[in-house]
């Protein structure tokens, strides 16, 4: 009987223990656990100088990634260096990108167009893709200076201007020739993208 007992006794006691360790270890393991890190996220820029003041943009990589990449891959090899506004229109937008001066030039490549259902032209500042039809874009852009909702699905927003709006404005209001190409040339001298 007394046998029974001292095994009865030390099978209890293991059940215990083990329960303690196991207790414990989960205990232990939740005082270790940290909220995972969250990354600041980094804000994609795009600083264009022009003869008439700097436009600072930012550009909307997590909505449009192959648009703000295509964008960034251009600026950073020096595409836009040079290249004029070429077309002008007040209460509507500036476009420019085009190496020609032209309005038909472009990269020597086009690539599908990127919604984002979230993206609308509604307001000065939006940033988009100037395109000839559907998936037609290249290095032609063109910045709002209104809200033009029947651009919305046709060409896509990659950006909204941050700091210089009211120079995108008065561009826009510069006296033209015929074709809304700027009397005196409006010149992107730079474009630097920062993060």
């Amino acid at each position: 009987m007394m046998k029974q007992l001292v095994l009865c006794a030390a099978i209890v006691m293991s059940f215990v223990s083990c329960a303690a360790v196991k207790e414990a270890g989960v205990i232990e393991n939740k005082e270790n656990k940290t909220a995972p890190k969250i990354e600041e996220k980094k804000m994609t820029k795009a600083t264009i100088k022009t003869n008439m003041g700097d436009i600072v943009i930012e550009l909307f990589a997590d909505k449009a990634p192959k648009t703000v990449a295509n964008f960034v891959t251009l600026a950073e090899k020096g595409f836009y260096d040079g290249v004029i506004f070429h077309r002008v229109i007040p209460n509507f937008m500036i476009q420019g990108g085009d190496p020609t001066g032209t309005g038909r030039g472009g990269p020597g490549y086009a690539f599908a167009d990127e919604f984002d259902p979230s993206l609308k032209h509604t307001g000065a500042g939006m940033l988009s893709m100037a395109n000839s039809g559907p998936n037609t874009n290249g290095s032609q852009f063109f910045i709002t200076v209104a809200a033009t909702p029947w651009l919305d699905g046709k060409h896509a927003i990659f950006g909204k201007v941050i700091e210089g709006l009211d120079l995108v404005i008065k561009m826009s209001e510069v006296p033209t020739l015929p074709g809304d190409r700027p009397k005196e040339k409006i010149i992107m001298e730079k474009v630097t993208i920062s993060k």
